[in-house]
């Protein structure tokens, strides 16, 4: 449970709500609804997340990706505790795991996921995206829902693991032309295949009919999603709700995507900070 000070920032505190705002600039606009006391471990567990998310554009082939996995794991199971401090992240995500008795078992599968990031294999099925999704993306609300219970262990399960699916399908969807460019695949390479689209018409950035009913499939389970994270956000405690907050930008993201005339392999427009950060306090208001 957070002590009494727990609100009062810290250099490594700063540094990671910096991190955060340069690696993951809409989580980073999602704090900002959060309560002072609970912003600053929200913050680190997000700012650890969007640190290892980023290992992949870091490193130039997978063995130093597997390396710096691997320093996270070792700093999870508590291994190098001096050396672990001077780095600002891991001081504050350390801080917080004892502040808020965070499971690191949980961190530590999330970080097992992200082994996928490193690799250009084409993420397989829908079953695989949906774990995948749970591990990296569904594990920040459950986190984010602990923190605001006091370090109290919540059950925000259908709420944090269909907002997670969401979050990840609108996620890659966004960036889907990005990484064609980059030889990857990171959505279901099934839902492609059953529509005739072939791994060399993604890499070449060729359009097609298959493509768009593939794409269009995607931003329909997406909806489906959100709709059932709304639903079970609603049934929440009052006092949870705002780490979910981020569906209300997420929504407007899907919109912008189905509404989007451009190339498939544009990355759709997107709103300003300001009107993210309007979107986030509303919502959080309606749903105090």
């Amino acid at each position: 449970m957070p002590s009494s000070d727990s609100s009062a920032p810290s250099e490594s505190f700063t540094h990671a709500a910096a991190e955060l705002r340069t690696l993951d600039r809409d989580r980073y606009l999602s704090t900002l609804v959060l309560t002072g006391e609970h912003r600053n471990a929200v913050t680190a567990l997000y700012a650890f997340s969007a640190e290892v998310a980023a290992i992949r554009e870091r490193v130039s082939n997978p063995a130093p990706g597997e390396i710096r996995l691997q320093w996270w794991n070792d700093a999870l199971d508590g291994q190098g505790h001096g050396e672990l401090r001077q780095n600002p992240v891991a001081d504050a995500l350390l801080d917080t795991l004892e502040r808020y008795a965070i499971p690191v078992g949980t961190l530590q599968r999330l970080l097992g996921a992200r082994r996928f990031d490193l690799y250009d294999d084409p993420m397989p099925d829908l079953e695989s995206f949906e774990g995948y999704a749970g591990e990296t993306a569904s594990t920040l609300y459950q986190l984010a829902a602990m923190v605001l219970n006091n370090g109290k262990p919540v059950e925000p399960g259908d709420a944090a693991g269909h907002l997670g699916v969401a979050h990840a399908l609108i996620g890659h969807r966004r960036a889907f032309g990005v990484l064609a460019r980059q030889g990857r695949i990171m959505l279901p390479w099934t839902i492609f295949a059953a529509n005739g689209v072939e791994e060399r018409e993604i890499f070449t950035g060729t359009e097609s009919e298959g493509l768009a009913a593939a794409l269009g499939q995607v931003a329909d389970l997406a909806a489906e999603h959100l709709g059932k994270a709304e639903t079970a956000i609603a049934g929440l405690p009052a006092n949870l709700r705002p780490a979910f907050a981020p569906i209300a930008v997420l929504r407007a993201q899907l919109q912008q995507i189905n509404n989007s005339p451009a190339s498939l392999f544009a990355v759709p427009p997107d709103d300003p900070d300001w009107r993210k950060i309007a979107r986030l306090s509303w919502w959080t208001f309606r749903n105090r």
